[in-house]
């Protein structure tokens, strides 16, 4: 099971097709819109399991689901050892936002469960498909186009991006690794316009700006 703050977060959640353990608040008000599922308990004990320095009124605890299928007639984004809860709860949403139904993950990569991770999917995460998985394996037996992030790959303006495909984003400090990289038919980057003091793009915002020209090549 997982742990979800804030009742906007839990509403979105309660409203999914992820099941619901139980329900915890200190609103009399909340507990009676959402009945017998939801516990009322003191400020006091929700601060006690609450992972928040100013804990919302409402805390939800549910089932983590089973990954469905993985569509590959779309999009799929694939993450290699992604570490920073707020870089993948932002992409889980930019998934949400594009309309990626499937993100991959490496096992090294940030657990989506994590509540830092939760809070920044702003209950996205009950719209994505999201699967743990030896990438390399599924990489190498997916069949279609795999785009891969890199500082010296062609400009992603001047490329012709297909309907579907796989977009792999690296690692936060060192990109795609090097096993992952042989499996890329195709890289790309985005240009850089500003200074060559600036290292790189956080992925979160790599990632946003490719998905729009991936979605912005299909119309």
């Amino acid at each position: 099971m997982f742990v979800v703050e804030g009742k906007k977060t839990v509403n979105e959640l309660l409203a999914s097709k992820i099941r619901t353990y139980k329900v915890f608040s200190t609103d009399e008000n909340y507990k009676k819109e959402i009945g017998g599922i939801c516990d009322l308990i003191s400020v006091k004990e929700l601060s006690q399991i609450s992972s928040l320095k100013n804990p919302s009124s409402v805390l939800g605890v549910f089932y983590i689901p089973e990954p469905s299928k993985i569509d590959k007639e779309d999009w799929v984004v694939v993450l290699d050892d992604v570490r920073d809860p707020g870089n993948l709860g932002t992409i889980i949403r930019l998934c949400d936002w594009f309309g990626i139904k499937n993100l991959i993950c490496s096992a090294t990569t940030v657990d989506c469960y994590n509540p830092k991770v939760l809070q920044a999917t702003m209950g996205s995460i009950t719209r994505v498909n999201i699967t743990y998985m030896d990438i390399s394996s599924f990489l190498r037996e997916c069949n279609i186009p795999v785009y891969g992030t890199f500082m010296n790959g062609e400009v992603v303006y001047t490329q012709t991006l297909p309907k579907k495909g796989v977009l792999v984003m690296g690692n936060e400090a060192n990109g795609i690794s090097k096993n992952i990289e042989n499996s890329c038919t195709n890289k790309i980057a985005i240009p850089q316009f500003g200074t060559s003091t600036t290292e790189s793009l956080n992925v979160a915002t790599a990632t946003s700006i490719l998905l729009n020209e991936i979605r912005r090549s299909s119309f």
